[in-house]
Protein backbone atom coordinates (compact mmCIF):
# COMPACT_ATOMS: atom_id res chain seq x y z
CA UNK A 1 0.00 0.00 0.00
CA UNK A 2 1.20 3.41 -0.87
CA UNK A 3 0.00 6.69 0.40
CA UNK A 4 0.37 9.93 -2.15
CA UNK A 5 -0.47 12.51 1.03
CA UNK A 6 2.78 15.18 0.34
CA UNK A 7 5.77 15.66 -2.52
CA UNK A 8 7.97 15.24 0.21
CA UNK A 9 6.98 11.77 0.99
CA UNK A 10 8.43 10.96 -2.42
CA UNK A 11 12.03 10.26 -3.48
CA UNK A 12 13.46 11.03 -6.77
CA UNK A 13 13.33 7.80 -7.86
CA UNK A 14 9.89 7.58 -6.78
CA UNK A 15 8.97 10.34 -8.53
CA UNK A 16 10.52 8.98 -12.17
CA UNK A 17 8.81 6.01 -11.52
CA UNK A 18 5.64 7.69 -11.39
CA UNK A 19 6.40 9.44 -14.47
CA UNK A 20 7.87 6.18 -16.18
CA UNK A 21 4.70 4.24 -15.48
CA UNK A 22 2.55 7.06 -16.98
CA UNK A 23 4.78 7.15 -19.72
CA UNK A 24 3.93 3.79 -20.30
CA UNK A 25 0.14 3.49 -19.77
CA UNK A 26 -0.03 6.61 -21.85
CA UNK A 27 1.94 4.75 -24.85
CA UNK A 28 -0.16 1.42 -24.07
CA UNK A 29 -3.19 1.65 -22.52
CA UNK A 30 -4.40 -1.17 -19.78
CA UNK A 31 -7.90 -1.30 -19.48
CA UNK A 32 -7.27 -4.44 -17.05
CA UNK A 33 -4.95 -2.89 -14.57
CA UNK A 34 -7.39 -2.06 -11.82
CA UNK A 35 -10.18 -4.50 -12.96
CA UNK A 36 -11.74 -5.50 -9.20
CA UNK A 37 -11.00 -2.41 -7.98
CA UNK A 38 -13.19 0.37 -6.18
CA UNK A 39 -12.24 3.95 -5.96
CA UNK A 40 -13.69 5.93 -3.40
CA UNK A 41 -13.85 9.44 -4.62
CA UNK A 42 -14.51 11.85 -1.90
CA UNK A 43 -14.13 15.80 -3.05
CA UNK A 44 -14.96 17.83 -0.01
CA UNK A 45 -13.99 21.21 -2.25
CA UNK A 46 -15.33 21.71 -5.81
CA UNK A 47 -12.88 20.58 -8.79
CA UNK A 48 -13.27 19.85 -12.45
CA UNK A 49 -9.98 19.01 -13.73
CA UNK A 50 -8.72 16.89 -11.12
CA UNK A 51 -11.64 14.86 -10.23
CA UNK A 52 -12.57 13.97 -13.46
CA UNK A 53 -9.51 13.07 -14.37
CA UNK A 54 -8.75 11.13 -11.38
CA UNK A 55 -12.40 9.11 -12.49
CA UNK A 56 -11.36 9.00 -16.14
CA UNK A 57 -8.09 7.30 -14.98
CA UNK A 58 -10.17 4.89 -13.19
CA UNK A 59 -12.48 4.15 -15.86
CA UNK A 60 -9.42 3.65 -18.26
CA UNK A 61 -7.71 1.00 -15.87
CA UNK A 62 -10.88 -1.00 -15.41
CA UNK A 63 -11.85 0.35 -12.00
CA UNK A 64 -15.09 1.39 -10.50
CA UNK A 65 -15.60 4.59 -9.05
CA UNK A 66 -18.27 5.60 -5.86
CA UNK A 67 -18.21 8.75 -4.10
CA UNK A 68 -19.61 12.58 -4.16
CA UNK A 69 -18.49 16.00 -5.27
CA UNK A 70 -19.69 18.17 -2.65
CA UNK A 71 -20.15 17.77 0.89
CA UNK A 72 -23.96 18.64 1.20
CA UNK A 73 -25.30 15.95 0.37
CA UNK A 74 -23.59 13.65 3.09
CA UNK A 75 -23.90 13.06 6.68
CA UNK A 76 -21.11 15.75 7.70
CA UNK A 77 -24.48 17.76 7.04
CA UNK A 78 -25.73 15.85 10.11
CA UNK A 79 -22.23 16.56 12.04
CA UNK A 80 -20.26 13.36 10.99
CA UNK A 81 -16.77 13.68 11.80
CA UNK A 82 -13.75 13.07 8.87
CA UNK A 83 -12.71 10.20 10.60
CA UNK A 84 -16.24 8.31 11.10
CA UNK A 85 -16.16 9.35 7.26
CA UNK A 86 -12.87 7.41 6.03
CA UNK A 87 -13.75 4.82 8.47
CA UNK A 88 -16.61 3.87 6.76
CA UNK A 89 -15.73 4.68 3.21
CA UNK A 90 -12.88 2.29 3.40
CA UNK A 91 -15.03 -1.00 3.71
CA UNK A 92 -16.69 0.26 0.78
CA UNK A 93 -13.15 0.86 -1.30
CA UNK A 94 -9.77 -0.49 -2.45
CA UNK A 95 -8.19 3.52 -2.93
CA UNK A 96 -9.47 6.85 -1.60
CA UNK A 97 -8.89 9.77 -3.68
CA UNK A 98 -9.95 13.03 -1.08
CA UNK A 99 -9.80 16.62 -1.31
CA UNK A 100 -10.26 18.67 1.12
CA UNK A 101 -10.49 22.01 2.40
CA UNK A 102 -8.65 21.89 5.56
CA UNK A 103 -4.93 21.71 5.68
CA UNK A 104 -3.55 18.47 6.61
CA UNK A 105 -6.72 16.69 6.11
CA UNK A 106 -5.25 13.87 3.94
CA UNK A 107 -1.99 13.08 6.09
CA UNK A 108 -5.15 13.03 9.12
CA UNK A 109 -6.93 10.43 6.96
CA UNK A 110 -3.94 8.55 5.74
CA UNK A 111 -3.26 7.78 9.44
CA UNK A 112 -7.03 6.63 10.11
CA UNK A 113 -7.53 4.24 6.88
CA UNK A 114 -6.36 1.03 6.35
CA UNK A 115 -6.47 1.68 2.52
CA UNK A 116 -4.31 3.83 0.42
CA UNK A 117 -5.12 7.70 0.55
CA UNK A 118 -4.40 9.91 -2.68
CA UNK A 119 -4.63 13.77 -1.71
CA UNK A 120 -6.33 15.40 -4.43
CA UNK A 121 -5.84 18.71 -2.30
CA UNK A 122 -6.27 20.18 1.33
CA UNK A 123 -6.69 23.42 1.32
CA UNK A 124 -3.74 25.75 0.69
CA UNK A 125 -1.46 22.94 1.30
CA UNK A 126 -0.56 20.34 -1.46
CA UNK A 127 -1.95 18.92 -4.23
CA UNK A 128 1.09 16.13 -5.16
CA UNK A 129 -0.64 14.67 -8.21
CA UNK A 130 -0.97 18.07 -9.75
CA UNK A 131 3.13 18.16 -9.48
CA UNK A 132 3.54 15.22 -10.28
CA UNK A 133 1.82 16.04 -13.97
CA UNK A 134 3.50 19.58 -13.80
CA UNK A 135 6.47 17.46 -13.51
CA UNK A 136 5.34 14.50 -16.25
CA UNK A 137 4.64 17.84 -18.99
CA UNK A 138 7.69 19.67 -18.34
CA UNK A 139 9.65 16.47 -18.88
CA UNK A 140 7.68 15.16 -22.22
CA UNK A 141 7.70 19.29 -23.52
CA UNK A 142 11.13 20.28 -22.65
CA UNK A 143 12.77 16.73 -22.41
CA UNK A 144 14.65 17.20 -18.89
CA UNK A 145 13.95 17.78 -15.16
CA UNK A 146 17.49 19.03 -13.95
CA UNK A 147 18.41 22.55 -14.15
CA UNK A 148 14.73 24.03 -15.06
CA UNK A 149 14.47 27.84 -14.13
CA UNK A 150 11.26 28.34 -13.40
CA UNK A 151 9.07 31.18 -12.70
CA UNK A 152 5.28 31.01 -10.25
CA UNK A 153 3.13 34.14 -10.62
CA UNK A 154 0.62 34.69 -8.98
CA UNK A 155 -0.66 33.07 -5.47
CA UNK A 156 2.29 32.28 -4.35
CA UNK A 157 1.07 32.47 -0.52
CA UNK A 158 -2.33 29.71 -0.98
CA UNK A 159 -1.23 28.51 -3.97
CA UNK A 160 -0.86 24.41 -3.10
CA UNK A 161 0.41 23.89 -6.70
CA UNK A 162 3.19 26.38 -6.03
CA UNK A 163 4.05 24.62 -2.78
CA UNK A 164 4.47 21.41 -4.06
CA UNK A 165 5.94 21.88 -7.13
CA UNK A 166 8.89 23.88 -5.98
CA UNK A 167 9.27 20.93 -3.02
CA UNK A 168 9.65 18.41 -6.23
CA UNK A 169 11.77 20.54 -8.14
CA UNK A 170 14.42 20.68 -5.41
CA UNK A 171 15.39 17.52 -6.33
CA UNK A 172 16.57 18.50 -9.72
CA UNK A 173 18.80 21.26 -9.38
CA UNK A 174 16.42 24.06 -10.42
CA UNK A 175 16.66 27.73 -10.46
CA UNK A 176 13.08 29.39 -9.14
CA UNK A 177 11.48 32.94 -10.12
CA UNK A 178 8.53 33.81 -7.42
CA UNK A 179 6.78 36.60 -8.95
CA UNK A 180 4.09 37.59 -6.53
CA UNK A 181 3.21 40.92 -4.23
CA UNK A 182 4.22 40.88 -1.09
CA UNK A 183 0.68 40.21 0.38
CA UNK A 184 0.65 36.92 -1.44
CA UNK A 185 4.53 35.85 -1.81
CA UNK A 186 5.98 32.65 -1.30
CA UNK A 187 5.70 31.70 2.25
CA UNK A 188 8.47 32.22 4.36
CA UNK A 189 8.69 28.27 5.28
CA UNK A 190 9.20 27.49 1.46
CA UNK A 191 12.19 29.49 1.67
CA UNK A 192 13.80 28.14 4.71
CA UNK A 193 13.51 24.70 3.18
CA UNK A 194 15.19 26.29 -0.28
CA UNK A 195 17.35 27.74 2.21
CA UNK A 196 18.62 24.65 3.95
CA UNK A 197 19.49 22.88 0.28
CA UNK A 198 21.08 26.14 -0.99
CA UNK A 199 18.12 26.33 -3.67
CA UNK A 200 18.90 29.19 -5.96
CA UNK A 201 15.75 31.67 -5.74
CA UNK A 202 14.86 35.22 -6.78
CA UNK A 203 11.81 36.79 -5.03
CA UNK A 204 10.09 39.33 -7.96
CA UNK A 205 7.44 41.86 -8.22
CA UNK A 206 6.75 41.07 -12.13
CA UNK A 207 7.95 39.00 -14.91
CA UNK A 208 8.35 41.04 -17.56
CA UNK A 209 12.47 41.67 -17.09
CA UNK A 210 12.99 37.29 -16.93
CA UNK A 211 10.98 36.09 -19.83
CA UNK A 212 14.41 35.66 -21.27
CA UNK A 213 16.14 33.51 -18.63
CA UNK A 214 13.12 30.86 -18.22
CA UNK A 215 12.20 27.46 -19.40
CA UNK A 216 8.34 27.32 -17.20
CA UNK A 217 6.48 30.12 -16.53
CA UNK A 218 3.81 28.92 -14.31
CA UNK A 219 0.88 30.96 -13.99
CA UNK A 220 -2.02 30.51 -11.15
CA UNK A 221 -4.96 32.79 -10.55
CA UNK A 222 -5.43 34.78 -7.72
CA UNK A 223 -7.74 32.50 -5.23
CA UNK A 224 -10.74 34.42 -3.96
CA UNK A 225 -11.67 31.56 -1.78
CA UNK A 226 -8.53 31.40 -0.08
CA UNK A 227 -8.10 35.33 1.83
CA UNK A 228 -10.02 35.65 4.78
CA UNK A 229 -10.72 39.32 3.82
CA UNK A 230 -11.99 40.42 0.27
CA UNK A 231 -10.84 43.76 0.31
CA UNK A 232 -7.11 42.03 0.26
CA UNK A 233 -8.41 40.23 -2.14
CA UNK A 234 -9.29 43.24 -4.24
CA UNK A 235 -5.82 44.58 -3.97
CA UNK A 236 -4.19 41.72 -6.03
CA UNK A 237 -6.80 40.49 -8.05
CA UNK A 238 -6.30 40.86 -11.63
CA UNK A 239 -2.48 41.73 -11.21
CA UNK A 240 -0.51 39.47 -13.60
CA UNK A 241 -2.03 39.43 -17.23
CA UNK A 242 -0.44 38.18 -20.21
CA UNK A 243 -0.99 38.58 -23.64
CA UNK A 244 -0.03 36.58 -26.98
CA UNK A 245 2.09 40.27 -27.62
CA UNK A 246 3.51 39.94 -24.53
CA UNK A 247 5.76 36.59 -24.75
CA UNK A 248 6.66 35.90 -27.88
CA UNK A 249 9.88 36.94 -29.37
CA UNK A 250 10.70 37.64 -25.93
CA UNK A 251 11.23 34.26 -24.46
CA UNK A 252 13.33 31.30 -24.77
CA UNK A 253 12.13 29.12 -28.25
CA UNK A 254 11.27 26.34 -25.60
CA UNK A 255 9.57 28.12 -22.72
CA UNK A 256 6.28 26.36 -21.82
CA UNK A 257 3.30 28.38 -19.84
CA UNK A 258 1.35 25.78 -17.58
CA UNK A 259 -1.05 26.45 -14.81
CA UNK A 260 -3.10 24.35 -13.14
CA UNK A 261 -6.08 25.73 -13.89
CA UNK A 262 -9.27 27.18 -13.66
CA UNK A 263 -7.78 30.48 -15.02
CA UNK A 264 -9.71 33.44 -14.66
CA UNK A 265 -8.27 36.37 -16.75
CA UNK A 266 -4.79 36.03 -15.99
CA UNK A 267 -4.32 34.32 -19.60
CA UNK A 268 -5.61 35.64 -22.31
CA UNK A 269 -7.41 33.58 -24.63
CA UNK A 270 -4.78 34.65 -27.69
CA UNK A 271 -2.21 33.26 -25.75
CA UNK A 272 -4.08 29.88 -26.24
CA UNK A 273 -2.75 29.46 -29.97
CA UNK A 274 0.85 29.84 -28.88
CA UNK A 275 3.33 27.20 -29.20
CA UNK A 276 3.97 28.24 -25.24
CA UNK A 277 0.96 27.68 -23.93
CA UNK A 278 1.07 23.58 -22.75
CA UNK A 279 -1.75 24.34 -19.88
CA UNK A 280 -4.29 22.26 -21.89
CA UNK A 281 -1.93 19.66 -22.75
CA UNK A 282 -0.85 19.51 -18.61
CA UNK A 283 -4.37 18.70 -17.50
CA UNK A 284 -5.01 15.91 -20.37
CA UNK A 285 -1.74 14.54 -18.69
CA UNK A 286 -3.20 13.95 -15.50
CA UNK A 287 -5.17 11.00 -16.67
CA UNK A 288 -1.56 8.78 -17.18
CA UNK A 289 -0.19 10.18 -14.33
CA UNK A 290 -3.01 9.45 -11.79
CA UNK A 291 -3.47 6.04 -13.40
CA UNK A 292 0.24 5.51 -12.29
CA UNK A 293 -1.01 6.76 -9.13
CA UNK A 294 -3.76 3.99 -8.90
CA UNK A 295 -1.45 1.51 -9.91
CA UNK A 296 1.67 2.42 -7.36
CA UNK A 297 -1.17 3.19 -4.68
CA UNK A 298 -2.85 -0.25 -5.28
CA UNK A 299 0.76 -2.32 -5.26
CA UNK A 300 0.40 -3.68 -9.01
CA UNK A 301 3.26 -0.99 -9.40
CA UNK A 302 6.31 -0.42 -6.84
CA UNK A 303 8.23 2.35 -5.83
CA UNK A 304 10.69 2.27 -2.71
CA UNK A 305 8.28 4.48 -0.20
CA UNK A 306 8.64 7.27 2.12
CA UNK A 307 11.24 9.71 2.07
CA UNK A 308 10.25 11.30 5.64
CA UNK A 309 12.42 11.06 8.13
CA UNK A 310 9.99 9.73 11.01
CA UNK A 311 12.70 9.48 13.49
CA UNK A 312 12.29 13.27 13.23
CA UNK A 313 8.61 12.93 14.46
CA UNK A 314 7.74 13.70 17.72
CA UNK A 315 4.54 13.84 20.08
CA UNK A 316 4.85 16.56 22.06
CA UNK A 317 1.49 17.99 24.40
CA UNK A 318 3.20 21.38 24.91
CA UNK A 319 3.62 22.16 21.10
CA UNK A 320 0.02 23.28 19.07
CA UNK A 321 -0.14 24.19 15.80
CA UNK A 322 -1.19 27.80 15.36
CA UNK A 323 -2.46 27.84 12.45
CA UNK A 324 -6.28 27.99 12.33
CA UNK A 325 -7.01 26.08 9.40
CA UNK A 326 -5.08 23.01 10.27
CA UNK A 327 -6.90 19.65 11.00
CA UNK A 328 -5.60 19.58 14.27
CA UNK A 329 -8.61 22.15 15.29
CA UNK A 330 -11.27 20.27 13.68
CA UNK A 331 -10.46 16.50 14.52
CA UNK A 332 -9.31 14.90 17.60
CA UNK A 333 -5.38 14.21 16.41
CA UNK A 334 -2.30 13.18 17.95
CA UNK A 335 0.06 16.47 19.15
CA UNK A 336 2.77 15.40 16.11
CA UNK A 337 5.94 17.75 15.26
CA UNK A 338 8.51 17.19 12.93
CA UNK A 339 11.45 18.77 14.11
CA UNK A 340 14.07 19.81 11.51
CA UNK A 341 17.07 21.72 12.52
CA UNK A 342 15.68 25.51 10.63
CA UNK A 343 12.89 24.89 13.13
CA UNK A 344 9.53 22.64 14.30
CA UNK A 345 7.02 21.94 11.95
CA UNK A 346 3.43 20.61 12.30
CA UNK A 347 3.45 17.06 11.56
CA UNK A 348 -0.53 17.54 9.49
CA UNK A 349 -0.56 20.17 7.41
CA UNK A 350 3.37 21.39 7.49
CA UNK A 351 3.66 24.68 8.56
CA UNK A 352 6.28 26.20 11.09
CA UNK A 353 5.34 26.35 14.84
CA UNK A 354 7.05 29.24 16.43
Amino acid sequence: MKNFISIKDLTKEDMLKVLDTADRLLKEPNPHLLEGKIVASLFFEPSTRTRLSFTSAAYRTGAKVLGFESPDATSLKKGETLRDTIKMVEAYSDVIVMRHKIEGAARFAAAVSKHPIINAGDGANEHPSQTLLDLFTIRQQIGRLENIKIAFVGDLKYGRTVHSLARALILFSPEFYFVAPDSIQIPDYILKELDNLNIKYHICSEYDSILSEIDVLYMTRIQKERFDDVEEYNKVSGIYKIKREDIEGKCKDHMIILHPLPRVDEIDIDVDESKHALYFKQAANGVPVREAMYAIALATSQIDGNKENLDDVIINAEIVCKNPKCITHFEKTENKVIERKYGKYCYYCGKEIK
